[in-house]
């Protein structure tokens, strides 16, 4: 929906379905009701999820215009594309999994550009639209440098024939689309520092002789065409658990001239230990599962930060008393606190409060997609959850 500060919607990562028929009828099933208590005189958003199988069946023109019939007759339009997990996402052990097929295959090279071709026509004319994308690879799957910066200077070149493939969408329709790259604990572009050094010193230097050579552009030009193409996904939840503060992160973006492909409006789970740690320490073990990864980053009571690569590998140490734990677990936005437990809401608020004064990007997406996993006091039936979500981040808006 329509916002003063940008279009709101949510992810439908949220909801099962790895081919299109089944992603499809929950989309059916749940979208309407959602929009009739958030939207219902004006047409409502859709962050859509689509997995790898499904973008194969999506792409089928007469698939692809019995959605387009659904979405106008039900007041419905897509404007961001989750291509991050390309295989299973649900009921699955996902962890790591989740970076496979990473930036340096063709898989993941011709899966997004499927999505951007499917993108291309469902965004109505007039908006800009999205597809958000792993940071490169998961850093864990190299054993040396050498390895890891052949990973990257593979990832690089196939993100610049994406940005071919976008410039020849915007040379053909006019409409801009634009490639949103999310750092993630964990990810080769880890957090926003990390991302701002490989697009500024990697990725440009790569892409502009490029881009001039083959499409006649001057240096400006160029530079100008990949910095719309080529955006930032700005993941509240992933930022906070990497202790990056958001004031940084806004001057960072803004100095660098990084747009902000979509904010996407979600909250880590947040730990900080009493004196006596246990009880807190035992309420915090209802969060183990088995499904994805859940990074953890702990401060101590000196500042200092220690990472692990999932809730397990932290859960072995010792909890020493006055430490924060901030763990990658996308908790419901609304709220603030699970008994001992908490969230980083207030980051968020902050965030959004960011938003509303520099008006980062047009596109904020809520992400909370662990409704299936979370401790069973937690869980209420999804629409209701999701509906809640979304009037909170209205009421923050407004």
């Amino acid at each position: 929906m329509k916002t003063k500060y940008g279009h709101l919607t949510y992810c439908s990562n949220i909801h099962p379905g790895e081919t299109w028929s089944d992603h499809f009828l929950q989309l059916k099933e749940n979208l309407p009701i959602i929009r009739a208590k958030v939207s219902p005189q004006t047409p409502m958003g859709i962050g859509l999820r689509l997995s790898g199988e499904a973008s194969f069946e999506l792409i089928k023109p007469n698939i692809i215009s019995e959605f387009q019939t659904w979405l106008t007759k039900e007041g419905f339009y897509v404007f961001l594309i989750n291509g991050f997990p390309y295989g299973n996402f649900h009921k699955t052990t996902v962890k790591e999994n989740v970076y496979h097929p990473d930036w340096a295959t063709t898989d993941r090279l011709d899966y997004t550009i499927r999505l951007f071709s499917i993108l291309s026509q469902l965004l109505p004319e007039g908006l800009e639209g999205g597809v958000s994308t792993p940071p490169i690879s998961y850093q864990f799957f190299d054993k040396t440098d050498a390895e890891r910066e052949l990973r990257v200077k593979s990832a690089t070149q196939n993100i610049t024939e994406v940005l071919h493939h976008l410039i020849q969408i915007q040379k053909e329709t006019g409409k801009i689309l634009h490639l949103d790259i999310e750092p993630e604990p964990d990810g080769i572009l880890g957090n926003v520092e990390l991302w701002i050094h490989w697009f500024r010193d990697i990725f440009l230097p790569t892409a502009l002789p490029e881009i001039q050579s083959q499409w006649g552009f001057t240096k400006e030009e160029a530079e100008s065409i990949i910095r719309n193409h080529i955006r930032i996904c700005l993941d509240v939840c992933h930022s906070a658990v990497s202790f990056e503060d958001n004031n940084t992160v806004v001057r960072l973006l803004r100095k660098n001239f990084i747009k902000v492909g979509r904010i996407q409006i979600s909250s880590a789970l947040k730990v900080k230990f009493p004196e006596d740690p246990k009880p807190t320490l035992d309420s915090l073990k209802h969060f183990e599962e088995p499904t994805y990864l859940h990074q953890v980053v702990i401060q101590s009571k000196d500042g200092q930060l220690e990472s692990f690569p999932d809730l397990p590998y932290a859960l072995q140490r010792d909890v020493k008393p006055f430490e924060e734990w901030r763990i990658h677990f996308h908790v419901p936005v609304f709220l603030d606190s699970y008994g001992l437990l908490s969230s980083t809401q207030s980051e968020l608020v902050y965030l959004l409060n960011l938003q509303k004064e520099f008006n980062l990007t047009d596109a904020l997406e809520v992400e909370t997609y662990t409704w299936g996993v979370l401790p069973k006091e937690l869980q209420t039936p999804i629409t209701t959850s999701i509906i809640r979500e979304l009037a909170w981040v209205k009421t923050i808006l407004d």
